[in-house]
């Protein structure tokens, strides 16, 4: 019975970070409205224009980060609930001498499989998080590049992530 328990303890951990993780997200799109809010009052420039671009990329990477999240919310809570089962159909079969004892094996590793696919969402999550992260860096060094004084800009080395494709710019 202490199997479940330590998983449900798991589970638990992935549901309290993966609400966080969401309600990032949805801090996230409203400052990115905010920010494309501001950018419609502004003259139009080749700056805003390509910022506007940038941030509707990022808001259409946006819309897909809650629904991953909420698929892994929605598995990591299936989980909890099988892992509960299990123990509780530990507890049965204990009482009724293993009558049935492939039914709590069977729970166990249904909550497993829960556990491990929600895990797989919320990698999924991370990569569009990272991209949207990279999109704007990207953005933010081309620009900066522009209003930077030459000098400066020629003595800077810039330092390349691994794994990362190389940018032209």
């Amino acid at each position: 019975m202490i199997t479940p328990a330590v998983l449900i303890s798991a589970s638990g951990t992935m549901i309290l970070s993966t609400s966080s993780r969401l309600g990032r997200v949805v801090d996230r799109v409203r400052s990115l409205s905010d920010r494309l809010r501001r950018l419609t009052d502004e003259e139009d420039s080749e700056f805003c224009e390509e910022e506007r671009a940038m941030l509707y990329d990022q808001l259409d990477k946006l819309t897909s980060r809650p629904r991953l999240l909420q698929r892994a919310l929605t598995t990591f809570y299936l989980a909890v609930g099988v892992f509960v089962a299990t123990s509780f159909a530990i507890g049965v079969v204990a009482f009724f001498a293993a009558r049935g004892a492939w039914v709590p094996v069977a729970m166990g590793l249904i909550g497993a499989f829960f556990l491990f696919y929600g895990s797989i969402l919320l990698v999924f999550e991370a990569r569009l998080a990272l991209s949207t992260t990279h999109a704007e860096m990207d953005f933010i060094w081309r620009t900066t590049r522009r209003v930077m004084p030459q000098q400066l800009v020629e003595q800077h080395k810039t330092h390349y992530v691994h794994f990362r494709k190389k940018s032209n710019d």
